[in-house]
């Protein structure tokens, strides 16, 4: 480091630095959604860039469990570091909403264990946790279902996704959606499923989006891909 290089940032430097970013009317609506903070995304992202990647900075702000903090964490760790047993830990840990999904998105899926974590945590019996290998298997089906049991999941959304808990009933019913864009074979299946279940039905949407219930939100997706290949 040269003599004009600033001095590395220290944990608590960096906490009061959030603390000053924390504005009220941003924490009462992610509270409402379950995330204790009010530090706007867009703020974490460019102290993320100012910092650049930095795996040991990374585990120090996740071991405050500060909300904000470990989503800063999550923008400068180096998801390969981490064992499969580190990220079991952290989404076990993990109870904010957000700080669940950066995880995922952040570090598991760019990780080397995703697929393992997905089996282990799939039939988890922690909801949360369950959710996470869901999720995951929601994203492999988009990308590459090969090896997967597509009948097998399907029988289980169907006797379990609508008294599933919140966190895991939505991921379900995610891979129910993915089987039904991604696999014409199984798509009147899934389909009917849904429509039996009933699951995200009245769920509100905004103008322009495209509704979670599944058989909406199948033959939409279906729709706009046939429409792009004509």
């Amino acid at each position: 480091m040269s003599a004009t290089d600033p001095a590395p940032a220290t944990v608590a430097e960096l906490l009061d630095e959030l603390a000053a970013l924390e504005n009220p009317r941003m924490r009462a609506v992610n509270e409402r959604r379950g995330d204790d903070h009010g530090v706007n995304l867009s703020s974490l992202r460019t102290i993320a860039k100012r910092l650049t990647t930095q795996h040991p900075l990374a585990l120090e702000l996740w071991a405050t469990e500060v909300t904000a903090a470990r989503l800063l964490a999550l923008l400068v760790c180096r998801p390969k570091e981490f064992s499969a047993d580190e990220l079991d830990r952290m989404l076990r840990e993990a109870r904010a909403p957000k700080v669940r999904d950066w995880l995922l998105s952040h570090a598991v899926r760019k990780s080397p264990h995703t697929e393992a974590l997905r089996r282990r945590w799939i039939d988890d019996p922690d909801p949360i946790v369950a959710a996470a290998g869901w999720r995951l298997t929601a994203v492999r089906i988009g990308r590459q279902s090969e090896g997967l049991d597509l009948p097998g999941l399907l029988d289980t959304i169907e006797a379990s996704m609508a008294e599933a808990p919140e966190p895991l009933q939505w991921t379900m019913n995610e891979t129910l959606a993915a089987i039904g864009i991604e696999h014409p074979e199984l798509r009147a299946r899934a389909i009917a499923i849904g429509e039996r279940l009933r699951v995200l039905e009245d769920y509100p949407t905004p103008p322009n989006c495209t509704s979670p219930y599944a058989p909406v939100w199948i033959a939409e997706i279906v729709r706009r891909r046939e429409a792009a290949a004509q």
